[in-house]
């Protein structure tokens, strides 16, 4: 895909109601420049597809669609081998609509988990206080690229350095006696704001970086997307009033990356993992 169609799949995601971030075409990139890939006919683009490499067993595959009119004809299948060609021995994860869990199967995906999207107009603000939130501009980049890591499941420097620093990206650390025990954007999207990601080594942490970044968030929801099974991360969201609004299936097609799953109050994106 060529960079002046990235802005386009970005458009495609919004109109299916995926309520992507208004500067995810630039970050997204960052993470692997050859990661996004096309289907055209001409000079139009039929369907879309990321497929991007993390690390050096690592992939994701998000952003599959295809144009409305051309659906059903294979165009979108073929995208997809092509997809799965490109990261071809990585252990590849996904979310996809649960509904599609049968058909991920045939292919080689396994159900790990449920992910779900919580949101609400009018959060329930949690009280600050207690711990150290510093901006990420003035962590050692190192230090927190490890943090990062324990939760994703593997180090991503390159996307991590342009996602905190993505203009109205706002990005800020929890800092504890030995050092970082929290992180987390707040990320303005089509329709209000998503806390993308959220880290935390407990709920305490979790609740402290939201209070400090959710004051920030722009007109419309504020939305966290979660893993299901963290029951913690569930009753945090529901305490502060979100409401469940869809859910995706994450599966994988080898053993999921060893990620700190306790720590993830907030998933970066169904788009990236």
């Amino acid at each position: 895909m060529r960079a002046q169609e990235v802005p386009l799949a970005v458009d495609w995601a919004a109109r299916e109601g995926w309520n992507p971030g208004l500067n995810d075409a630039t970050a997204f990139a960052a993470a692997d420049a050859g990661g996004f890939l096309c289907a055209m006919r001409g000079e139009e683009m039929l369907a879309c597809i990321t497929a991007v490499k993390t690390g050096s067993d690592f992939g994701f595959i998000g952003f599959y669609i295809a144009r409305p009119d051309i659906r059903g004809q294979g165009v979108g299948f073929v995208l997809w081998q092509a997809a799965m060609t490109r990261l071809e021995g990585r252990c590849i994860g996904l979310d996809g609509v649960v509904a599609q869990q049968a058909n991920y199967r045939k292919v080689g995906f396994t159900l790990a988990w449920n992910n779900a999207r919580y949101q609400s107009e009018a959060p329930l603000l949690p009280p600050a206080g207690g711990v150290k939130i510093v901006d990420a501009a003035e962590v050692d980049f190192a230090a927190l690229t490890a943090f990062d890591a324990q939760a994703f499941g593997t180090p991503r420097p390159d996307f991590l350095r342009g996602w905190i620093s993505t203009p109205g990206h706002r990005a800020r650390v929890a800092m504890g006696p030995s050092g970082i025990i929290g992180s987390a954007v707040l990320r303005p999207c089509r329709e209000g704001s998503k806390l993308a990601p959220l880290f935390a080594v407990d709920v305490a942490v979790a609740r402290a970086l939201i209070a400090d970044l959710a004051p920030h968030r722009a007109p419309g929801p504020f939305i966290l997307d979660l893993p299901e099974p963290h029951e913690a991360a569930v009753a945090l969201a529901q305490g502060m009033g979100l409401t469940k609004t869809f859910e995706t299936a994450r599966m994988y097609t080898r053993e999921p990356p060893p990620m700190a799953r306790a720590q993830i109050f907030g998933l970066t994106s169904f788009e990236l993992g």
